[in-house]
């Protein structure tokens, strides 16, 4: 066979394999996995998940997308259970059973032991017929009809299908219990998806106190030598703690350009009265977009609320903290 075409083929036959489990999802499965869902939600329940080999990696992975999305879940190897970690389920968890046969030994012989009601044991397994299925109250069925390998012994379509089957759960328990953005960044607190979820501007402002401040009686001369001791790229004319105006780098130069000499004159001929603002509960990433969105694009912004000067955000600092552009992130 052409490469390319096998390659291809791994693919057309994996994604088959997925439509086929999603037409055997029936409705009674889904009102039996709402139900199951609800009830661990009212009782703190936990998702566990059971599986050996590859299916044991895949348990693996969908436990950790459940546990992203709110819902307590981790991965318990059936043969790790029967020699102590069986101490890690309580009554009130559920368990997803992860098996293509449907007979793996190892999750037999655990059943017995397991304190969960036949209700909350789902059976994700490749023969609804099967002994597994039988001892448990929700079944999905992961069947297919051969494996990708092409000696079809290599689980390849229906580790795929098994995965995909998990998503749906997950993407189902975050729709029932309305998982949102919000929700979701309570568990994504590092990396750049969290820093977007969840990072406000006061996080990254420069405050106040370190930045350079002059009264609207001040000179031009008076604004360069306050942003040459705090250099933070602009400066904020305040009158009693309230914002008046503030002046960049560029307006110096403007001012140099227009007069000879700007430089003993009052700052209020040269400040920019009206600037864009943010509040510093904003998250950073909004802040992005509004210094990105605007016809000229803003390297530095004043934070502002109630009409106080409370610090500066410069672009700067959204880059170091891992944002690169607002029309990059979801």
């Amino acid at each position: 066979m052409n490469h390319k075409n096998l390659f291809t083929q791994v693919l057309v036959s994996e994604a088959k394999a997925i439509e086929r489990a999603a037409q055997n999802f029936d409705e009674k499965t889904v009102v039996q996995l709402v139900s199951l869902f609800e009830l661990l939600a009212g009782t703190g329940g936990s998702l566990v998940v059971c599986g050996v080999g590859k299916s044991g990696h895949i348990g693996t992975k969908i436990a950790s997308t459940f546990s992203s999305l709110g819902l307590p879940s981790f991965f318990l190897h059936p043969t790790e259970a029967m020699h102590g970690d069986l101490g890690r389920v309580s009554k009130a968890d559920a368990i997803l059973l992860i098996s293509k046969s449907g007979t793996t030994e190892e999750i037999l012989n655990l059943l017995p032991y397991l304190l969960i009601p036949k209700e909350r044991i789902v059976a994700l397994v490749g023969k609804v017929n099967s002994p597994i299925a039988e001892k448990s109250g929700i079944i999905l069925d992961a069947s297919v009809e051969k494996e990708a390998c092409i000696n079809d012994l290599a689980p390849t379509t229906s580790t795929t299908v098994a995965l995909a089957l998990g998503d749906a759960m997950a993407v189902l328990y975050e729709n029932v219990l309305g998982v949102s953005k919000e929700k979701f960044a309570v568990n994504h607190p590092a990396g750049l998806l969290g820093k977007t979820l969840s990072l406000k501007v006061e996080r990254l402002m420069i405050p106040a106190s370190e930045c350079p401040q002059v009264d609207e009686k001040a000179t031009l001369q008076d604004a360069i030598m306050a942003m040459t001791q705090k250099p933070v790229g602009m400066c904020a004319i305040v009158n009693g703690g309230l914002m008046k105006g503030i002046l960049v780098e560029g307006d110096i130069r403007r001012a140099f350009a227009k007069r000879a000499d700007a430089i003993q004159m009052p700052i209020s001929e040269f400040m920019n009265a009206k600037p864009t603002t943010l509040l510093p509960t904003i998250l950073a990433f909004e802040a992005l977009k509004v210094m990105e969105d605007t016809d000229r694009p803003l390297s530095v912004i004043p934070i502002v609320e109630n009409g106080n000067f409370l610090g500066v955000l410069r672009l700067h600092d959204l880059f170091k903290a891992g944002f690169h552009s607002s029309k990059t992130i979801i």
